[in-house]
């Protein structure tokens, strides 16, 4: 296999940036950090992403739930296998490798996942023996690394699989001319062919989710369009169309004939009537923010979150009148600090609000609500609450609450994360 690159150094500030003693004249050095990728073919990647022992929680991100088992995504890494059979004792069973995946969905036997561009599909009847039955090449072109014009064959693209370190020390003049050359250290490679760094249950995802499953059928958004997939045979998807949707685009959010998409600009509602075409039906725009999104009969529920990445400065709950689904109509407002998912089940609202914990509300009058409780000490990114039970991913694990008495939540159990 030809693999033509060069290899990429990355100067890292703070720790690894040291300046070394005696910055003299004529004497003048710095040392830096250098990580040299390490490589394999695509082929042999995808021969990895399989069941392996468990693994240590490190930095979780989105998650489904589906009968007894969790499925939990460690961030560009893969997918954490967690037996729920006894919520208040959840068991770390398996770990599945999937390079660059960020979003999970599951229905029935099989689980589909993003590894950048690519959909995978796993079968998952066993699930300490998770094993991918179909590659879907470069089906979310906006995340595309590798398949560049002519390359059909995973054996010819070589994949970043990590790093070695290395400590170089340089002379200043090297240093200065490194500094000031932002192509030196973000230049990836010169070859085209590597880049760096009974009815089937569906799945329950989270809002933060990009993937979600309705009836027969996979959507999955990227930053501009809606990509769908047939799933009638699950081993075997098909795509069957793409809808170009704008820019920002970030979440997906299902319920009953209609799909829910936040992006930073508004919420766009779409019609599953033709399930393998949907159509656009309604929009609602909004100050520029981060935007999950949730639904029930009559309202959305919209965190618009502030901040650098996100623009602005104000984060807000927003309850929106979706009784017109063409024409949506903003009934109410409430402040929060720093907010990411939140999930609904009855009359009883969950606001991920990232270090000011979990918000609890009372949503039986939604343009009134009500904060019951509040839940500190653990900075919260995405909740998925049914059954009376609510699974909340924090930054320092995963929690379980169990909420059959809202004024008096209970938390059953925590998975902590390990930190480095």
């Amino acid at each position: 296999m030809k693999k033509i690159f060069r290899f990429m150094y990355v100067a890292i500030t703070a720790a690894a940036l040291l300046a070394l003693q005696g910055c003299l004249k004529d004497d003048c050095t710095r040392t830096y950090r250098m990580y040299q990728p390490i490589y394999k073919s695509l082929t042999q990647v995808r021969a990895d992403m399989k069941s392996t022992t468990p693994q240590a929680l490190k930095n979780t991100g989105k998650l489904n739930v589906v009968g007894d088992y969790i499925f939990l995504n460690e961030v560009s890494k893969g997918i954490h296998v967690i037996d729920n059979s006894n919520p208040s004792a959840p068991k770390n069973i398996g770990f599945i490798n999937i390079p660059n995946n960020v979003d999970i969905a599951v229905k029935g036997s099989y689980l589909y996942a993003d590894s950048y561009s690519d959909v995978i599909v796993f079968d998952i009847s066993s699930p300490t023996n998770v094993k991918p039955v179909k590659f879907m090449n470069n089906v979310m072109k906006e995340k595309n690394v590798y398949w560049y014009s002519g390359i059909t064959n995973a054996d010819s693209i070589s994949v970043v699989i990590g790093y070695t370190e290395k400590d170089t020390t340089v002379d200043c003049n090297t240093y200065n001319r490194w500094a000031n050359c932002p192509s030196c250290s973000a230049g990836l490679f010169s070859s085209s062919q590597a880049y760096a760094a009974a009815p089937q249950a569906i799945g329950v995802g989270g809002s933060m989710a990009s993937f979600t499953i309705a009836a027969d059928y996979l959507y999955a958004v990227s930053s501009q369009s809606l990509y769908c997939i047939n799933i009638t045979d699950g081993a075997n998807p098909q795509q069957t169309a793409v809808k170009a949707l704008g820019w920002g685009i970030e979440t997906i959010y299902p319920f009953q004939n209609k799909l829910f998409i936040g992006s930073r600009t508004g919420m766009f509602i779409y019609d599953l009537t033709n399930p393998a075409n949907p159509s656009a039906q309604g929009q609602f725009s909004h100050a520029t923010r981060c935007d999950p999104v949730i639904a029930d009969a009559q309202y959305a529920y919209v965190t618009l979150r502030g901040g650098t990445a996100c623009n602005g400065v104000t984060s807000e709950l927003e309850v929106i009148d979706i009784s017109n689904l063409s024409a949506p109509v903003l009934k109410a407002r409430h402040n929060l600090n720093n907010p990411y998912g939140l999930s609904k089940d009855g009359a009883t609202l969950f606001v991920c609000d990232g270090k000011e914990g979990l918000k609890v509300y009372n949503a039986s009058a939604p343009l009134n609500l009500q904060l019951i409780k509040e839940i500190k000490g653990l900075e919260t990114y995405d909740v998925i609450a049914m059954d009376n039970r609510a699974i909340v991913v924090a930054k320092d694990g995963l929690y379980q609450y169990d909420y059959s008495n809202p004024a008096n939540i209970v938390q059953v159990s925590k998975l902590s994360i390990t930190k480095n």
